[in-house]
């Protein structure tokens, strides 16, 4: 018997079995209707076709069972009679003012009333529609479906549906009206504003020790906003890592997105440890001048045994009375974060009890809802590690308001990560809403020829819509709460996103769609409600409709001068797009000094990540940087003896030339620095990434306090500074 045989491809005649459709046929059918991509046009255009074997992994991943023909027979029967077995779907998200339909199904010729809750408590009826849809007969009853309008008239917010069917049991579902658009960006339509983007890690004070924390961000702002005239400040996510060293380096591997990493707690201005008695108030700044004797070192962060300080400092400060103004403080803290928070404390202290690789997680300490025991004898724990994220809330608070008071429109825009570590907080508190088996990635691209694996779980589109988005919205909520803005990493995955069965190569991925409509809705509600302005990082291989439907909602989309190619040249910086955050470079790229010198290529060939000769891909990287080049030339912004600080100079004139509503400058590119923070497709055996203190071009540390009066980040600014048509003309650069 054949494989295929033995899958039962020729068992056609079964019941409910595909009719005359081989196996591989009924796979990709099935795959289809999960929304799992069969096939993709890949970078160089060509068309890919994915595996069996790993639409076969994927779909199982989702819990789909597709090993014969009759069990993908049956998945596909119980994909359609799904919505028919429940009363309201999961959850409703809808735009404001559009006619929206609400489907209800009970038993056939029963009467029902449905009627809507809104957030605020009030009850609107909601009218029938005279719409016929078929019956359906499960498990020998009759089932019809009515079907409602949803009031046009709903303000937006989260409200509920109920559904009360004659003599069966009530039903509820979320109903969660959205915007149309995001308005937040309105205000800077006719005026384009700059700022700093940052990675806080990487930058210090002479307060700091050794690494950047969260006054330092206060400083920066101030600096940015009142010396220079910027109106925000882009910072690298700040996404809680483990609880205890060693700590992952990456912020864009955190083990919760929803939660601040306590490393960047600047120690000293938490207002108990002015009260600390006197050896242990000694002992802090004994730690304060040893560790910040590393601000000087150009070549090293000391992760962890900075935050091992940090640590044995906030446990004497946390033992310290608190006021009662400071106590209610805390109290209403805790109460807005709720079980959330209390979920995340309890995966820290049981961390730091059991260690991450105890077996204890794969049995007593698996359900988080079955650990009251625990949570009892570790209550002190779980109460410190709350602590320290009211900590990190009110640093954050500090940080915006300094950006705010200094002058800035938007002021501090965080970063959200793609996703969590597969062993982090949020896969153990948030469960089956992540998606065990597989691993979010990247496929082969032009500059990661080999793909990534991001070793990250993604959410299940699926069982996130069965809790209502509440998860998703839990996590925005969060990270807004002290933002001017947010941007997100990867937007791409809001609309399908690239699943990598696990231990498995990126290529052997695929796409899997999610409910972009639903994500992004909820999106722009939440950061509507924050004020916040949001912007998608969407670059790489997308779809024709995700820049345009970003748009359309009010989400700006990302510009990097790089990688904006036409057919057969670079697109003028004058037909960018205006709903955009754009700049030279990103944090994935050497700086714009080394970007030039070719240190992408370089450190590349280097590591063997190269997939073509580095010959032919220097030259290849040539060409396209002379044609950026001469677009500045042909503006009059370059000269042909410029030097390197002058030619990054005119390449920021030349994206100031665009129509984009922001301008983010790299503050390794303001202070001249040339080495890169991070090669992606790399670990830190490979190379430092997420490790590289800032310093400019000569090597030296560059402190925040040199940033007052930095003669190289002054002149970067001033070549933003518009003329009539734009850019900076010839005559305003030194040595043209």
């Amino acid at each position: 018997m054949t494989p295929s045989e033995e899958r039962g491809e020729h068992n056609a005649d079964k019941p409910g079995s595909i009719a005359v459709v081989g196996y591989a046929e009924q796979l990709k059918i099935l795959a289809d209707r999960c929304g799992v991509a069969t096939s993709y046009e890949g970078w160089d255009k060509e068309r890919k076709q994915v595996s069996e074997a790993s639409l076969q992994h994927i779909l199982g991943a989702l819990g789909v069972p597709c090993d014969t023909a009759d069990s993908i027979a049956q998945s596909l029967q119980d994909m359609d009679e799904k919505p028919w077995r429940r009363t309201l779907p999961p959850v409703l998200v809808v735009v404001e003012g559009s006619d929206h339909q609400i489907p209800v199904h009970v038993v056939h010729d029963t009467q029902v009333r449905v009627w809507v809750t809104t957030e605020q408590g009030d009850r609107v009826e909601v009218d029938q529609m005279d719409v016929w849809t078929e019956p359906r007969e499960l498990d020998g009853v009759l089932i019809g479906r009515a079907t409602f309008a949803v009031p046009p008239t709903l303000p937006t917010g989260w409200h509920s549906v109920h559904a009360e069917p004659e003599g069966a049991t009530p039903a509820l579902c979320s109903l969660v009206v959205t915007p149309k658009r995001l308005t937040t960006a309105d205000k800077f339509a006719s005026d384009q504003r700059w700022g700093l983007a940052a990675q806080l890690y990487s930058i210090r004070s002479r307060r700091s020790w050794g690494i950047g924390d969260l006054a330092d961000l206060s400083d920066i702002a101030h600096i940015a906003g009142s010396v220079h005239g910027a109106d925000f400040v882009l910072v690298n996510p700040l996404h809680a890592a483990q609880p205890q060293p060693p700590l992952e380096r990456s912020p864009y591997l955190p083990t919760t997105r929803r939660f601040v990493n306590p490393l960047y707690i600047r120690v000293e201005d938490i207002p108990e440890a002015a009260l600390l008695p006197e050896t242990a108030h000694r002992q802090m700044h004994d730690y304060a001048a040893k560790y910040a004797k590393n601000n000087a070192d150009p070549n090293r962060i000391r992760r962890n045994s900075v935050y091992r300080a940090k640590l044995q400092v906030l446990e004497t400060i946390f033992r310290v009375p608190l006021s009662p103004h400071r106590r209610g403080s805390l109290d209403r803290y805790l109460t807005a974060q709720g079980n959330g928070l209390q979920e995340f404390a309890t995966w820290c202290a049981l961390i730091e009890k059991y260690g991450a690789a105890s077996p204890k997680w794969r049995k007593s300490l698996r359900d988080p809802s079955g650990l009251a025991e625990s949570k009892i004898k570790l209550a002190d724990r779980i109460a410190f590690y709350s602590w320290l994220q009211w900590v990190c809330d009110e640093q954050l608070a500090s940080a915006q308001q300094a950006a705010l008071d200094a002058g800035m429109s938007i002021g501090i825009i965080h970063d959200l990560a793609v996703g969590v570590q597969q062993g982090g907080a949020d896969a153990w508190v948030l469960g089956d809403a992540l998606t065990t088996g597989v691993s979010v990635g990247a496929p082969p691209d032009a500059f990661n020829q080999q793909g990534q694996v991001w070793n990250q779980p993604p959410w299940h589109p699926w069982r996130l819509e069965e809790q209502g988005y509440v998860p998703f919205r839990d996590m925005l909520r969060t990270v807004l709460r002290r933002a001017g803005g947010l941007r997100i990493d990867h937007i791409l995955g809001f609309f399908r996103l690239w699943w990598i069965p696990e231990g498995e190569s990126a290529a052997a991925g695929t796409y899997v769609r999610f409910d972009h409509e639903a994500l992004i809705g909820i999106l722009v509600l939440e950061a509507q409600r924050a004020g916040a302005v949001v912007i998608g990082e969407d670059l790489g291989v997308f779809e024709p409709i995700v820049q345009d439907y970003l748009s359309a909602r009010g989400v700006l989309g990302t510009s990097i001068l790089w990688f904006e190619h036409g057919e057969s040249a670079p697109i003028p910086p004058e037909e960018y797009r205006t709903l955009c955050l754009t700049s030279v470079n990103t944090h994935d790229l050497p700086p714009t000094a080394g970007y030039l010198a070719g240190e992408h290529i370089r450190l590349r060939a280097e590591l063997g990540l190269l997939e073509q000769d580095e010959a032919i891909e220097r030259a290849d990287d040539a060409r396209d940087r002379e044609a950026i080049l001469q677009l500045a030339r042909d503006r009059r912004l370059l000269g042909d003896d410029a030097d390197e600080e002058q030619t990054v100079d005119a390449l920021h004139a030349l994206i100031a030339r665009s129509p984009s509503i922001l301008l983010s400058v790299a503050l390794a590119d303001a202070v001249g620095e040339r080495r890169i923070q991070n090669q992606p497709g790399t670990d830190e055996t490979q190379y430092s990434n997420w490790s590289i203190p800032l310093a400019d071009g000569e090597g030296r540390v560059v402190a925040v306090e040199d940033l007052i009066d930095n003669a190289r980040f002054s002149r970067l600014v001033q070549a933003l500074r518009p003329n009539p048509v734009g850019g900076r003309p010839v005559a305003d650069q030194d040595g043209l």
